[in-house]
Order: structure tokens, then sequence, then C-alpha cells
């Protein structure tokens, strides 16, 4: 079985190593979503990642409603991802950006006092933060079926941007009740139209976005990210296995890269759950890599090698806190702990902060050994 140190040919992407990053909201960009600089120094402190994969990054305003967080939608975004990523590149890196629409979960403040849309005029659970504060997520309206030409583009449009920004690909986010989840799910989706439901109905948004942004890279270097497990942010599915295998099904007709997975273990950080995996169904009729997320640490992600139920492992929290995480792994050296916390996966307030603290400051091995040195 391989290593997690051995190489991986993810579509058009050699990975050097099998540890990806996974994408990582940490609210950096201004307050009209333009990348900052110290975005480069975040990401090529990882270059070490088989494959960086971006924190979410809007497609639109429309599609965004998390404050700080990146867009590529306007030249301005484009030309402040330009330098990112070739800091990234310049470190031994590669990344890709992931495509994001959060659908529902968008609140009216980001979009000028329109509602947002989804699949159906449905309502996220609890709160968000916006500029203004945390609020109660607001009734979305359905996306009219003559507006979904126009999703597309803005679709096509950003995976165009992406492309021009150097980015190595892009990878659709259709994972944790967001606007394609929002699509796919039975209890998100009640439209009676082609997008609605039957199963081959509920994932087709699935089908055609990722078929636009195969048109603009190759199916090479597109990949998807799904969360098939359980209730996400209020989006949950009768028939889970069914429905994800046919959405895996589809993907795999279609030829892309890769599949990322979030899965969360039965007893994870975020708490016990015992809802039985569907990665191993989906590894059934998916050809292509299969990569893992949610919770592990290097053993966890050896075991999940060894046996076969999948070809990479995207670790999160840890690479906040440990920018050499792989390094570290492979010389079994002890991870830096949270800020403030006692573990790396301890929740700090710097995650979604604006300034460096928390997140460019976080040693390397090479650090330690330079301060104990001087």
């Amino acid at each position: 079985m391989p290593s997690l140190f051995e190489p991986l040919t993810l579509g058009a992407i050699t990975a050097p190593n099998r540890a990806l990053m996974s994408p990582l909201t940490r609210c950096r960009a201004t307050k009209a979503h333009v990348p900052v600089p110290m975005m480069g120094e975040y990401y090529s402190q990882r270059a070490g990642a088989g494959l960086i994969i971006s924190e979410a990054t809007g497609i639109s305003q429309e599609g965004l409603g998390t404050p700080f967080a990146p867009g590529i939608w306007s030249d301005a975004q484009l030309e402040a991802w330009k330098p990112i990523v070739e800091q990234v590149h310049e470190a031994g890196g590669r990344i890709i950006c992931q495509l994001w629409h959060m659908g529902r979960l968008v609140h009216p403040d980001f979009i000028d006092g329109a509602p947002p849309i989804s699949a159906s005029a449905t309502t996220g659970p609890g709160k968000i933060r916006t500029y203004k504060g945390k609020k109660p997520y607001e009734q979305a309206r359905a996306l009219l079926l003559e507006e979904i030409p126009r999703l597309l583009a803005d679709y096509e449009m950003a995976a165009a941007n992406a492309k021009k920004a150097g980015f190595d690909g892009v990878q659709l986010h259709a994972a944790n009740g967001y606007l394609i989840d929002q699509f796919i799910r039975s209890n998100s989706n009640f439209r009676e139209d082609e997008y609605g439901g039957p199963i081959e109905n509920r994932i087709r948004l699935l089908g055609e976005v990722t078929q636009r942004l195969v048109d603009v890279w190759g199916a090479d270097c597109v990949s998807v990210r799904m969360s098939p497990n359980g209730d996400s942010q209020g989006a949950d599915d009768a028939t889970p296995v069914e429905t994800f295998t046919a959405a895996a099904k589809l993907l795999n007709n279609i030829g892309i890269g890769f599949l990322e997975l979030r899965e969360p273990p039965p007893h994870g950080t975020y708490g016990n759950t015992d809802i039985p995996a569907v990665s191993p169904d989906i590894r059934k009729v998916f050809d292509a890599p299969l990569v893992l997320n949610s919770d592990y640490d290097k053993d966890r992600a050896q075991a999940a090698l060894d046996a076969g139920v999948c070809d990479a492992i995207a670790f999160g929290r840890t690479f906040i806190t440990n920018p050499d995480l792989v390094e570290r792994m492979r010389q079994n050296a002890p991870l830096n702990p949270a800020l403030g916390g006692k573990t790396p996966w301890d929740f700090t307030p710097t995650w979604y902060s604006q300034g460096p603290e928390g997140y460019i400051d976080y040693p390397s091995l090479d650090d330690e050994k330079t301060s104990l040195a001087s």
C-alpha cells in the first residue's frame, strides 16, 4: 500500500505526496473580497502539501456571504490572486482554486437586500456572520429555470479567471450545504422541474456546472468536493448512498481529475455521529483518485491508505497551525497547538480574524531550530 509520502497523479497534477491541504476559510481578504498580499505568504508557507486547495472563493457577489472571504469574479480580485499563486509556485507548490456559491446561506446584507437563491424557497438554520454582526438566515427564493444559464456563465467566468490567475486547476465546492449541495439533497430541493424530484434531476446542476469548468480547463484539471454524510448546515438527504453514488458516477463519466469527500469519523472533533460512511460505495463507481478529509492525523491517514479506501488525505486545521505539516509528519515531530489552545484542533478566533496573528506566525521546524540556536 502507498505511503502518505509517496507521489500521486491527480489528473494533470503530480502531487509529490498524498497529504493535501484542504480548503480553509480564513477571512483575510478585503471587505470587497479582494485577496491581500499576506495570503501569498500564508499559502507559500504551506507549499510542502501535495496539493493546496484554496479557501472557498466566491464566483459572484450573489454567491458570497462570508465577511472578508475572497472572490474571483472581478478584475481586481483576479489581479490580486496572481502574485499569491506565483509565490506558491516559486516555493515549489501546487494550488487549485475552489469555486464557491453559498446559495441560501448568503444573507441579504451582502446582496443589497435581495433574497438569496437556492434550489427552493427554504431557509438555512441558525445565524450567519455579516459585517453588522450575526443575523438569522432569511428565506431564499427558488432559482428560476431561465436563470440557470446565467449561473452557469458565472461559474465559467470564475473558472476562466482562475486560469488567468495562474492556478493549477479548479475545484467545484459541492459540499457543506452550499448551493450545489442544496440542489443535490432531498430536504432542500423541492423543485418540480428537471432540476428536482428524482436523483438524476437533483444532480443535474452538479453535472452542468462541472462540465462548464471542464470546458474551460479540461477534465484532468477539475475536481469536486462533496459531503455525503448527514446534515450539513441544514441540508440532508433521505437516501445518501443512492444520491451520492449517482453523483459520483456522473462525475466519473465526465472524467474529472479527482473527487474529495468531507467525511467526519464516528467520534470526530465536531461531535459524535453514527452515520455510516458513503465513501466505500463511491469508491466502487469512481475510477479517478479519491481524497478523504476530516479529523485525520498521520496514523489514521496512513491506515486509510493501507486499507485502500482512498488515495490521499486532505488535512485542514493541522495545516493552519503547522505550515510544514508534511515534514513534521515525516519526522514524527510534535505539532504546534492552536493559538491559545492545547491541540492543533482547538478553535481560536484568529481562524477568522483579519491580521497576521494565528495566520502567518506559526513556526516551522526550521524556525524552531533557529530559535534554539540563538
